[in-house]
């Protein structure tokens, strides 16, 4: 009989039931997987990680295969408004009855292992793909790379977005030792992209020491941007004319350059035509990236929080609103770098609010307020109950041609999105 039938139940106890939140390492999870699948199927798999650009490297990716025919599986965390995106086929979230069927067999088969909210998680998807006969999987590491869940699964081309400074307390404190850890998703003859310009010597050592090929922006592949179009090129192909990327921001070329790589070593497993790439660059969408979603005042989303991500995001409001007065609704998690994020953003923020979020990982309104009080920072407004209380006194405040931002935080998006998106 189920442990549970409704999918908020299995959650409730999954986020109980393991001691530890977080718990890298593959050996736990990789027996249960052994067990609930005894005789596997190999389906081609894309494995990407980074420390920012995954979720968009894996929307182009859906969308570009999806756009060719294929059916595909994606695998993505954290969610924004119901667990049931981190599961998808075909760009639609897979349904709570298939998730918690998929609990109750992991349920039936891990035996006395204890299985943390995230490995229950990936080995739901796994299943639910295999079951579901997908034609290629697209898995996003959660945290690191070598000892993530993800990383059981031996990929047939790996993805690094790029690396720099983020969750230290598992993955070290050098982009030397970040990179070390996000190249653990590399595998003997199998190749590894890379989107970044600039990545650690790290990545490399590893590279070699599993034999596996480097495919790098810049040096095997590279893009050139025109004003209505763009063009990739590698040292075997080059596609012209390509459509602007869907995804807004600059940094969406890198990881769309990035995608069209991948695609391209998997051509002999899983042929994709120019025209199935084009329409996957016009067509792709992910919520919570410089996700502009009202105008009366305007208000922009960005679930960016750390400081690659942040400088990212400064640009872009450089770019498209220069002139622009805005108004801050924010919050990070206590273990991000806050510092760092709030002195790129100090000099472009007009106000600040300080959201409150349901999270144990979230920093309080006493120690944000000494985060800015250190960077000098003295237009910020706190000491609200909710996340609505925050962002109506920035509504009550803007002028005409003000831009309300709200990033920091997945989670803070997903208030925003939960309470006012559809009014």
């Amino acid at each position: 009989m189920a442990r549970f039938s409704a999918l908020d139940d299995w959650l409730a106890w999954q986020e109980q039931f393991h001691p530890r939140p977080i718990d890298l390492g593959l050996e736990r999870v990789a027996d249960v997987l052994a067990r609930l699948d005894k005789q596997p199927e190999k389906i081609p798999t894309i494995t990407v990680a980074g420390t920012n650009g995954k979720g968009s490297c894996v929307a182009f990716l859906e969308a570009i295969y999806h756009a060719q025919g294929y059916k595909v599986g994606a695998y993505t965390s954290p969610h924004i408004l119901r667990y049931n995106e981190r599961i998808r086929i075909d760009g639609i979230p897979v349904n709570s009855e298939d998730i918690c069927a998929a609990f109750e067999r992991i349920d039936a088969v891990r035996g006395d292992t204890s299985l943390s909210y995230f490995e229950f998680g990936t080995l739901a998807a796994l299943d639910i793909f295999s079951r579901a006969s997908v034609d290629v999987r697209i898995l996003e590491v959660g945290l690191g790379g070598r000892l993530d869940a993800v990383n059981i699964i031996d990929a047939d081309v790996a993805l690094v977005t790029t690396i720099s400074i983020d969750h230290v307390d598992w993955l070290g404190h050098t982009v030397d030792a970040i990179g070390r850890e996000k190249a653990g998703i590399f595998r003997q003859g199998s190749p590894a992209v890379v989107g970044d310009y600039q990545v650690p010597g790290s990545l490399f050592q590893v590279a070699q020491e599993k034999q596996t090929q480097v495919l790098q922006l810049g040096n095997v592949f590279d893009y050139q941007k025109h004003l209505q179009s763009w063009d990739w090129s590698s040292n075997t192909l080059e596609l012209t004319s390509l459509p602007l990327p869907a995804l807004q921001g600059d940094h969406q070329f890198r990881n769309a350059s990035a995608v069209i790589m991948a695609v391209t070593c998997l051509q002999s497993l899983l042929p994709v035509s120019q025209a199935a790439i084009c329409q996957g660059l016009q067509r792709v969408n992910l919520p919570g990236r410089f996700q502009l979603v009202a105008d009366d005042p305007q208000i922009l989303l960005d679930v960016g929080h750390n400081p690659q991500a942040v400088q990212t995001l400064l640009e872009h409001l450089q770019t498209h609103f220069p002139q622009v007065r805005i108004h801050a609704v924010f919050a990070m998690m206590k273990d991000k770098d806050i510092p760092s994020v709030l002195s790129l953003m100090k000099q472009r923020v007009a106000e600040w609010y300080l959201a409150p979020l349901k999270n144990p990982r979230a920093a309080n309104d006493e120690l944000l307020s000494g985060y800015f009080q250190q960077q000098g920072i003295k237009n910020v407004n706190h000491g609200y109950v909710d996340f609505a209380e925050a962002f109506n006194a920035a509504r009550r405040h803007v002028r005409p041609g003000d831009l309300i931002l709200i990033f920091g935080s997945f989670f803070l998006v997903s208030e925003y999105l939960s309470q006012f998106a559809s009014r």
